[in-house]
Parts: C-alpha cells; sequence; structure tokens
C-alpha cells in the first residue's frame, strides 16, 4: 500500500490515531522502530536541527533535502510541516509536487504570513487572508499526482486570540476548499479551545490536533471528541537536547568517557539504525571476489 494511502487512512479511520515528530533520517527511523504508524517532519526540529530558528531561516530546498532522507530510511507515511507551503499558491504546488516525487505522503499548512513566526512566540501573529489561502488549498490539490496524497490545513485563529468563531470560520472554508484535514491549533494549558471547537465542528472531517501546551490532557478525551489524528510534535528532538547536554557536560567536567559509555546507545545501535547489515550482504553480491 502506498505511503498516501496509509496517512489516508489514519486521517478517515473511525480510532484515533497518532504521529511522532522526526527530524532527519534516524530520528524517523527510531520513530518506524518503536511502532509509530506515522512521521511528523516537524519545521520546528528541523530548523532546531540545523542551529537556526523557526521562521523559514532553512530553506524549503533544504527542507525538502531533509524530509527525503527520511523517506529514503523508512517505510511509514511522513507528514510534512509545511509552515505556510513557502510562498504563495504558485510555491506550494511546486511543494506538493516535489514531495510526491520524494514519496512524502502528505503536507500540512498554516494560515500565516511568510516569512512563518512559531505559534509559541510572541501574540496575535498576524493570518492569511480566508480566500487567498483557500487558493493555495485549492492550487495544491490540483497539483497533485496522486489522488492519496493529502493536504492538511492547519488554523492559527486561537493562536492569533481570534477566537471559536473565526477559528470555525475557517476551518469551514478550508474543509470546502479541498483540504483532506483540518490542524487545529491553541496554546493553552488546558484543551478548553480545542473542545469547545469540536463541539461546534460536528464532524464535518477529519481534524488534527498539537497538545504541546496542554499535554495534561487524558488521551481519551481525543478519541471522545471525535479527533482523528494527535502529533506529538517536538519531543524527539527536546530529548535529544537534554541526552547531548548531558553527556557533553559529563565528558567535559571529567575529561573522560568512562562514566557516560553505559548511558549511551551502543555503536552496535548505531550501526543498525544505519541497516549497515544490507551494505554488508550487498558488499557480497557486487564486489570483485566475492560473487
Amino acid at each position: 500500500m502506498k505511503k498516501s494511502t496509509r496517512l489516508r487512512e489514519l486521517l478517515q479511520g473511525s480510532e484515533l490515531e497518532f504521529l511522532m515528530e522526526a527530524h532527519n533520517g534516524l530520528s524517523a527511523r527510531i520513530v518506524e522502530e518503536v511502532g509509530f504508524k506515522g512521521i511528523w517532519a516537524s519545521g520546528l526540529a528541523m530548523s532546531a536541527s540545523l542551529g537556526v530558528r523557526d521562521s523559514n531561516e532553512a530553506s524549503w530546498t533544504q527542507v525538502l533535502e531533509i524530509v527525503e532522507f527520511m523517506a529514503d530510511a523508512t517505510s511509514i507515511p511522513i507528514l510534512l510541516d509545511g509552515d505556510t507551503g513557502y510562498g504563495n499558491f504558485n510555491n506550494f504546488r511546486r511543494l506538493v509536487k516535489k514531495l510526491e516525487q520524494r514519496d512524502v505522503a502528505g503536507v500540512c499548512i498554516e494560515d500565516k504570513i511568510f516569512p512563518k513566526s512559531n505559534s509559541f512566540i510572541g501574540e496575535q501573529q498576524p493570518l492569511a487572508d480566508v480566500d487567498e489561502f483557500c487558493g493555495k488549498i485549492k492550487a495544491g490539490k490540483d497539483a497533485q499526482q496522486d489522488e492519496d496524497f493529502c493536504i492538511v490545513a492547519r488554523v492559527e485563529a486561537f493562536i492569533a486570540g481570534w477566537g471559536l468563531k473565526e477559528a470555525l470560520h475557517r476551518a469551514n472554508a478550508y474543509h470546502e476548499a479541498g483540504a483532506d484535514a483540518v490542524l487545529i491549533h491553541s496554546k493553552l494549558s488546558e484543551p478548553d479551545e480545542i473542545i469547545s471547537f469540536m463541539q461546534e465542528w460536528d464532524d464535518r472531517g477529519p481534524i488534527v490536533i498539537v497538545p504541546t501546551k496542554y499535554y495534561n490532557t487524558p488521551t481519551w478525551m481525543y478519541q471522545e471528541f471525535h479527533i482523528s489524528l494527535v502529533i506529538w510534535a517536538n519531543h524527539l528532538m527536546r530529548a535529544s537536547i537534554t541526552a547531548m547536554e548531558k553527556t557533553a557536560k559529563e565528558i567535559f567536567t571529567s575529561q573522560a568517557i568512562v562514566s557516560v559509555e553505559q548511558q549511551i546507545a551502543p555503536l552496535e545501535d548505531v550501526f543498525r539504525l544505519q541497516n549497515v547489515a544490507e551494505l554488508q550482504q550487498a558488499e557480497k553480491s557486487y564486489l570483485p571476489g566475492n560473487y
């Protein structure tokens, strides 16, 4: 089954499903190994891994290169965090074509202004014109060659402080424009905005959430309110920062590596995640003297 078909099934199924963040080929392979059905290629996490800000400082071609490595390393679908689509409708339809060429299953775009700012930084961020954003969605759908490629429209009305009425207006407009799902975003520490939205949405189409800030909410509530997909959006990147800082400080302080050796992954795990065994087997088939 195509990766895009599997992502569409995750969005349209009756059960609550989950995507885990990854930001390079290694983390993507870990996500698949532990059992997740799909990957969120996080813009925040990818930019952080490059040491730049989540404000389109990494170009869309640099993001595309990272996602290509992720797609090559895994067999599960990837949903790319495509920010605002990296420009207008024309930039977005080119992005869709390039993602399909790399076997990426879908893309999520948000209704903010290019260059974007991370949703958790600042207040009252400006939002895109609704009609302009609907045109961008339509252009992306017209550009896709794979009928199962998914476009998710991310509504930032709550983030911008525009309230429930505007969130519903935008979500409905994007749904009617052809979005395969709507991501409704909130930065409150409680899920009140999400709950109020779902009570009014009335199952018009698949809903995706990112509970980074309201992480104390029990998962059963998402199922109860008929949410389709939950994205754990940045946790592998954040976990890696903690682990790397701890290890680097220990080695710097002790001027030795003996104290950290039992706390870090053995080299055998690195080789496994790199799929070194496949290369060794291929060498037996293709190098002179081995066939």
